[in-house]
């Protein structure tokens, strides 16, 4: 029997499918090779080049407060939303219906009916669950929702692309920013009925611009709405006040993927692993670090540099992606880094700190979906006291934690094994 043409170009295309569809799962990383400037960390010479390479402006004024728990920083973002006088933006991945996200579209709604302005986008799979009906009765009191990225036949070319930022800002002056989404997760339904542990930072000063501009970027996506308006951006001032590096300079860095996968997130990780002199602290809640940062973090050991890690133990939102990781910790324990599992509930919390004074802080995890998929934000920090902060919280954490030795790892159950290798096959969309 002979194929007919239709036949031949039904297969064709299949084959065009399945390629496009392995090179998906299977398209090697960006390697991110890096020669580290002579510049001290705490130099204004590397705050300038930082933001020159990154393509970001420098804030220097700003006050920062560190919420270690959910129900804290719950109640920090709900105080200011309640005492919103002009506007409120909400950019949330995670926006599940619970109590929490009743109280918060509560006071959203209770604004709105009071003239303020409310913008609210919501990511389409991140939050699959919440009906678009659920905020009904924000729309109705003037409250404007927009769903970031759904699923059209007009988005499926960026289906992969998600909105995975997590900002609020109310006024232009107060900004919260992390990796907590609003959901019951965060305060009573983790995992086994624990509450995640998880840190959001309050800013207020120049560098709630830069949140506010990285909601402005996905609004205009969402929406086709360019924000307009001085009181979006209040404290927008082009001249220095002649602080030195130290006291709160910081960068607002927004990551959106290139067309070739780079990402600006993911040069400001190399950047300031390769930069380190002293000391690297990583909290990941998802730490799938590729080859060319494992060879970073190998290389700061060598200098004499402490590299500690902690990630999640047992208690864990996604097991995949955790044997995943622990697939890639034998490489990192034999280069002489420390790997903990923090013990008590699932730890979500995203920090980066280098040698105590630059603190990084946001939505980014230790994995490509963070690094080269989606859209994220962090907030870099030049603030020996900030930084002094988190490590009091790190350290904490690590006291919860358990120590991984290479025999342990070496030690793992095959069945872990065996879900490790199958993992590889997703892990370039974890």
């Amino acid at each position: 029997m002979s194929l007919s043409l239709a036949h031949f170009v039904g297969i064709g295309a299949f084959l065009v499918v399945l390629a496009l569809f392995l090179l998906v799962l299977f398209e090697p990383g960006l390697p991110y090779n890096f020669k580290p400037p002579k510049a001290s960390l705490r130099s204004h010479q590397f705050l300038g080049y930082l933001g020159a390479i990154l393509n970001v402006p420098i804030f220097r004024r700003s006050h920062n407060q560190v919420h270690a728990d959910g129900e804290a920083f719950y109640e920090a973002e709900l105080a200011a939303i309640r005492q919103a006088r002009q506007s409120i933006h909400i950019e949330a991945f995670i926006f599940l219906r619970s109590q929490v996200a009743d109280r918060f579209l509560a006071a959203l709604i209770e604004r709105a009916n009071a003239g303020v302005v409310v913008r609210l986008i919501v990511d389409a799979i991140g939050s699959v669950m919440t009906a678009d009906r659920y905020f009904d009765k924000l729309r109705e009191a003037g409250g404007r929702v927009t769903w970031y990225q759904p699923i059209r036949w007009r988005t499926l070319k960026r289906f992969n692309n998600r909105t995975h930022r997590e900002l609020i800002i109310v006024d232009g002056e107060i900004g919260f920013i992390g990796g907590a989404g609003i959901a019951a997760w965060w305060v009573e339904q983790g995992i086994r009925g624990l509450p995640w542990r998880d840190t959001v930072l309050q800013i207020r000063g120049d560098l709630v611009g830069g949140l506010q501009a990285t909601f402005a970027e996905n609004w205009l996506e969402a929406s086709g709405e360019i924000l307009s308006g001085e009181e979006y951006f209040p404290n927008c001032r082009a001249e220095p006040d002649g602080n030195p590096v130290g006291t709160q300079a910081g960068l607002v860095i927004s990551s959106t993927p290139s067309a070739a996968g780079s990402t600006r997130a993911r040069m400001l990780f190399q950047i300031l692993l390769a930069s380190a002199r002293e000391s690297i602290q990583v909290a990941s809640p998802y730490f799938l670090p590729d080859r060319s940062i494992r060879r970073e973090l190998t290389r700061a050991v060598g200098r004499g540099v402490h590299v500690t890690v902690i990630t999640p133990g047992a208690f864990n939102n996604h097991p995949i992606a955790r044997r995943a990781s622990r697939r890639r910790y034998g490489e990192l324990i034999r280069g002489g880094a420390r790997i903990f599992e923090y013990q008590p509930r699932m730890i979500h919390a995203k920090i980066l700190i280098v040698d105590g004074i630059w603190a990084v802080l946001g939505s980014t995890n230790f994995d490509n979906r963070s690094f080269g998929l989606n859209d994220e934000v962090n907030i870099a920090i030049c603030d020996e006291a900030l930084a002094a902060q988190l490590q009091q919280d790190f350290e904490r954490d690590l006291n919860e934690s358990m120590a991984m030795s290479l025999d342990a790892w070496q030690r793992r159950p095959l069945t872990e094994k065996l879900i490790a290798f199958i993992g590889i096959v997703l892990e370039r969309q974890q």
